[in-house]
């Protein structure tokens, strides 16, 4: 077997599809092991240290997210020397293949996440329901699921309709209903935007007393990738590993949001719609004070001349 820091440095980025999966395959099979699950999922794992990091992931998630096209828990094997289970799926799929039930199933009787100290569970959006959905395979886990759903079964959600295609699919067997298969983990993690109404309802239904949401206002719909620019992914999921991740924790290494352009897009985007012109001005005024920002010293131009077109007009209201 190579050293796995070694061939984990290998670039992937930049190759088709088949031959990225059969170049990650043969990473995984170097250092552990590749597992193919059926027609649209497939498994690797890279064995290391005593704390287990199990992603959920997507092809097109993976190609577009990092910038070597290799699954996010690479970083952390190559950092802290954790091992890593990554259950990749070929388009959104939530999991739901009886494939990816048989082999956890078999994980459970080979005794697999016994092995380890620690066994952390990470998605989001369809994985985060996956990541919540299959941490019941490892009792006493700690899971991260950002924007997770908590059951596509349209007698539970009928009231989202992003995802209608996946009504014929069941939620409702094994590994279905997301929040209760959090009964068996220590603790648990949702992450969501309040102003985005669909994630917030889901989020909702994730109310247990080993659940923390953690609400992040006005960060928009891909918080993944917010967070992934923000450059906190790894810390979060890093502390999550170390016992240490807590709600003060974590809102405090959530400061980086001040300084992330697209977050403050949408604050001052939501200043706009609630005119609150008042204080779009001190937003706009505090930004530039900080960094180049084109887009506010615009805004920040037109509301100084409305605001002064108000006051010539009341100015001449009163004579």
């Amino acid at each position: 077997m190579q050293d796995v820091p070694n061939i984990m440095d290998q670039s992937l980025a930049g190759l088709e599809k088949g031959p990225w999966k059969e170049a990650l395959a043969r990473v995984a099979e170097e250092c552990g092991m590749f597992q193919p699950l059926g027609d649209r999922h497939f498994a690797t794992f890279v064995e290391e240290k005593n704390t287990l990091l199990v992603t959920f992931e997507t092809v097109d998630g993976i190609r577009t997210l990092s910038e070597n096209a290799q699954p996010l828990g690479f970083d952390l094997i190559r950092a802290l020397g954790w091992s890593h289970l990554c259950v990749i799926s070929d388009g959104d799929t939530w999991f739901r293949d009886p494939m990816i039930y048989g082999f956890f199933d078999r994980l459970i009787d080979d005794g697999f996440f016994e092995g380890f100290d620690n066994v952390v569970f990470y998605g989001a959006g369809p994985c985060g329901y996956a990541a919540a959905a299959f941490s019941v395979a490892a009792p006493g886990s700690t899971v991260i699921a950002i924007q997770p759903q908590a059951t596509l079964d349209p007698r539970m959600t009928e009231w989202d309709d992003r995802f209608i295609e996946m009504r014929r699919i069941s939620f409702t067997d094994r590994y279905g209903y997301a929040p209760d298969m959090l009964d068996a983990a220590a603790q648990a993690y949702v992450l969501y935007d309040p102003y985005q109404q669909l994630d917030a309802m889901h989020a909702a239904l994730f109310r247990r007393k080993n659940v923390t949401r953690l609400r992040l206002p006005l960060m928009g719909g891909a918080l993944q990738t917010s967070l992934i620019q923000m450059q906190i992914i790894y810390r979060l999921i890093a502390q999550a590993g170390q016992g240490k991740l807590t709600e003060h924790s974590f809102y405090k290494m959530y400061r980086a949001r001040r300084d992330n352009r697209a977050y403050l897009r949408n604050i001052m985007g939501h200043l706009n719609t609630t005119n609150r012109d008042e204080l779009n001005m001190i937003l706009c005024k505090h930004v530039l004070s900080r960094m180049a920002a084109p887009r506010f010293r615009h805004r920040l131009n037109q509301l100084e001349n409305n605001a002064a077109a108000r006051a010539e007009r009341q100015k001449d209201d009163s004579e």
